[in-house]
């Protein structure tokens, strides 16, 4: 297997500038809102009413607009979409709306129940008159028990009320086959991610702390480019790479370690992922064998992706392939999973997800292997499922990094 010292790595991918020409909010925000609305009329739902913030993003297609504040609210029925917020983002929402008004924008006083309540009524009042339960209003399965309860109330004391149908992973469903501006975000996000692996590989070194190396690969991106950070870094050396979620710490890197080193920015308000081990010294025998199984177990996983696999046949392959290199069930979670405006979405490559997969769905491949008490070590890209394969974003190299 050959090596990748740090020397040929430091430079070698350009950080990201992350600008790209910007469509309307009418040209994004319009077929989005069609492809909801008839997904609604199949399913039989006469409007729909969002509170989930990223999916209120992707809808609306607004820049800049929204923070992680549980702040707003979206109508949307056959004919119009009315988002409902406060006067802390009403300025922001309608200057994002006003190019060609593919949303209106509502910041009366009142709670999203209420808002959503005299919305509705004023568009379905005599339908809800005439035919009782049977106009349906679909919710977010993720509306919390409160919200619920506030909407039930609101409704309550109107003429008439909806039938209020829950529905799961709808406009998730949607969001999981990206557009072209979609991905070229992503590759954005892509190239500030790997510009700052080949930062970080020339930057660290045993003696530094993982805290120190989280944070210097953090303020890299931040620097070169990115919104924000996808999640927060992880940086596990040792033993604590046995944990795949390991929370970085005062723990020494020491030479003849491994680090996984898993991360990601946000550009453009999308998400890239990415995780990469390197070793501090020549890695012993078992470490290499590891590597192999997960680097094969990665590869071959890329060479299979394309339209019309499954979830589950992809996880299953990376399975027997860490098998093959002596690492059977040691990988412990799910191969991957979407990536978009979060860095976790539909669709999953997991036992649990025996559905095809489409063109334009954007996944990671991220086979690990974890051995408590000795380390772990795992290697993911993050890429879109093409008309007739996979397409890896992810530039960096999958050779053994070796500091």
């Amino acid at each position: 297997m050959s090596l990748a010292p740090a020397e040929r790595l430091s430079g070698s991918v350009p950080p990201a500038s992350a600008q790209e020409a910007k469509p309307s909010v009418r040209a994004l925000a319009a077929p989005r809102l069609n492809r909801l609305r008839a997904a609604c009329a199949e399913a039989g739902i006469r409007s729909f009413f969002a509170r989930d913030t990223s999916n209120i993003t992707w809808l609306t297609a607004f820049d800049g607009v929204f923070d992680d504040e549980d702040a707003h609210a979206l109508l949307v029925t056959p004919h119009d979409a009315v988002l409902h917020t406060d006067s802390r983002y009403s300025e922001a929402a309608r200057a994002a709306a006003a190019d060609e008004g593919a949303i209106a924008v509502d910041d009366a006083r009142v709670t999203h129940a209420a808002f959503v309540a005299s919305a509705f009524g004023a568009r379905h009042g005599e339908q809800l008159t005439a035919e009782a339960e049977a106009v349906v209003l679909g919710i977010e399965d993720s509306l919390t028990l409160g919200s619920y309860r506030a909407l039930e109330a609101a409704f309550a004391d109107a003429p008439a009320r909806p039938q209020l149908r829950e529905t799961s992973d709808f406009v998730l469903d949607l969001r999981a086959v990206k557009e072209p501006q979609e991905i070229a975000r992503m590759k954005a996000a892509r190239a500030i991610t790997d510009a700052a692996f080949a930062h970080i590989v020339a930057f660290m070194r045993p003696g530094m702390t993982e805290l120190a190396v989280q944070i210097e690969l953090e303020d890299f991106m931040r620097r070169h480019g990115a919104d924000g950070l996808a999640f927060p870094s992880i940086v596990a050396t040792g033993a604590n790479g046995a944990s795949p979620h390991a929370i970085p710490g005062q723990t020494v890197l020491e030479a003849g370690q491994c680090v996984v080193l898993d991360f990601g920015a946000r550009a453009l308000g999308y998400c890239s992922d990415m995780t990469r081990t390197v070793f501090l010294g020549a890695p012993s025998p078992r470490m290499r064998d590891a590597y192999a199984a997960i680097r094969n177990a990665n590869e071959q996983v890329e060479a299979a992706l394309r339209p019309g696999v499954t979830g589950k046949a992809m996880h299953e392959l990376a399975e027997r392939a860490l098998a093959d290199g002596g690492f059977a069930g040691k990988m412990g979670h799910s191969l991957g999973h979407g990536v978009g405006i979060d860095i976790h979405e539909q669709p999953v490559l997991s036992p649990r997800n025996e559905s095809a997969l489409v063109a334009g769905n954007v996944v990671t491949v991220e086979p690990g292997v974890y051995l408590p008490g000795e380390f772990g070590m795992r290697l993911e890209d993050c890429g879109v499922i093409t008309a007739d394969g996979f397409e890896v974003f992810t530039q960096s190299t999958h050779d053994l990094v070796v500091l």
